[in-house]
Order: structure tokens, then sequence, then C-alpha cells
């Protein structure tokens, strides 16, 4: 009798906890939002993080120590992750979509121009700017941990997940800095709805990318990762790139093109 290849998961509270979860954030956000307080959603965003850990460990648990990640099962989770980033590209579609909807033909309603009449938009030449070399180096190093996890240098891949997750981290003072100077608000027309909504969830995206980075940097140190399977990271550093592509266009949309 041939051994299937696939892992046939075991039952797991997981799945329903994470559900659980994203209903008290979904309630509590709405509850907040009408002023009744951040109760239900505190309790959303714990059982998330709780879900989180508990079912990230399993899945570490399963490849690493009993061996279920076949080459099959390492195929198919690249596949997944493909499909992930594929959806997270629609997402950010729809954004930008929303933002050449109103830019390139401006409505009476916003003085016919763009930027609307009374707003005045960040220089892209400043924090702006700097904040795509800090994410453009990040990207840089994240390809230099992949180099090391392939040749078996383990102390140089520690050295680039550090340098990674710390850029990561002052690119996201930098845009916190950026919205506490900026002269327009999420209230000021479609302009400012869409700079913070698609910068604000970029930067959103840019915090998972860190903790997923934080993550690879632990198992790195306990030596979860070999030469051949390390498929962990190479998901965190797809994840990373793709932050990194969608920033670029950002900056050129937004930033440059759409001052």
């Amino acid at each position: 009798m041939l051994r299937n290849p696939f892992h046939l998961v075991e039952f797991s509270p997981w799945p329903f906890t994470a559900a659980g979860g994203a209903l008290f954030l979904t309630v509590g956000l709405v509850s907040w939002f009408h002023g009744k307080g951040m109760t239900l959603m505190l309790i959303g965003i714990v059982v998330i993080l709780l879900t989180m850990v508990q079912w990230w460990r399993d899945v570490i648990r399963e490849g690493t120590y009993q061996g279920y990640h076949t080459s099959c099962v390492s195929l198919n989770l690249r596949w997944g992750m493909i499909l992930f980033i594929f959806s997270e590209v629609c997402f950010f579609f729809a954004f930008f979509w929303s933002f050449f909807h109103s830019s390139l033909v401006p409505t009476v309603e916003l003085g016919c121009v763009w930027p609307p009449v009374g707003v005045m938009p960040l220089n892209p030449f400043k924090v702006p700017l700097l904040n795509t070399a800090v994410l453009l180096g990040s990207g840089v190093s994240v390809t230099w941990v992949h180099h090391g996890l392939m040749v078996g240098n383990r102390e140089e891949a520690l050295y680039g997940l550090v340098l990674t997750v710390s850029l990561g981290l002052y690119f996201t003072i930098l845009q916190w800095m950026e919205y506490q100077e900026a002269s327009f608000s999420v209230a000021d027309s479609i302009y400012g709805s869409t700079f913070f909504v698609m910068t604000g969830f970029h930067g959103l995206h840019v915090l998972i990318g860190s903790v997923f980075l934080v993550v690879c940097t632990i198992r790195c140190y306990l030596h979860h990762f070999s030469t051949t399977h390390h498929f962990g990271f190479e998901a965190a550093a797809w994840y990373w790139h793709f932050v990194d592509v969608v920033w670029i266009f950002l900056y050129l949309c937004i930033y440059w093109w759409g001052s």
C-alpha cells in the first residue's frame, strides 16, 4: 500500500476560534464607530492573536518536527501563497481604480482640478522618497537572507532578518510621522479618503509582513530552516516583495503624479 503524499490535517479548533475572533472584531469596529466603546473590538483582536500563535505553532510542528510537509505538500503551500498574494493584488487594484476614477476626470465638486481645491499634498521628494529608499533597501536585505539560507549560512540569514525587520519598523515610524504632519485628513474630499485608505492599508501590510519576518527570525534562530526546506521564510519574502511593489505604485501614483 502506497503512502499518501498529502497531509491529512487533524481536527483543529483554530478555524472556529479565528472565525469567532473575526466576528468580534467586525462587530466591535462597528460598535466603536458608533461610540459604543472598544471592548468587543479588543476581545476580537486578542482572540485573533491567540489563534495565530496556536495555529502557527501547530503548522511549524507539522512541517519541522513531524515531517508532514512533503514535496507535494510544499508545492500546494506555494500555490496557496501565490493565490493569496493574487487576492491582495485585486484588493489594492480596487483602491487604485477608485483613485484614478476621481483624479483623471475631477468633478465640479472637486474644482475640476486634482488635487482638489484647498488640499495641500505632501512633497513627494521628502519623507515619501525616504520611505521608498527604506522599503527598497529592505527588499534587498530580505533577498540577502534568502541567499544565506540557500548556502547554509545561518548567521548571515539572521543578520539580514534583523536588518529587514528594523527597516520595516523604521518605515512604519516614518509613515506615522507623515500622518501627523499632513495638512489634510481622511475627511478632506476624495483625495484624503483615497490617500489615507491606500497608504494606511499598505502600512498595515508592512506591519503584518514585519510580524511574519519576526516569526521567521525566531525560527531561524531555533534551526527550523535548512538549505532545501525553508518555505516559511520564502512565503514571508514573497509577501514582502509584494509590499515593496505596491509601495512603488503608490509612490508614483499618489505622491508623485497625484500631487
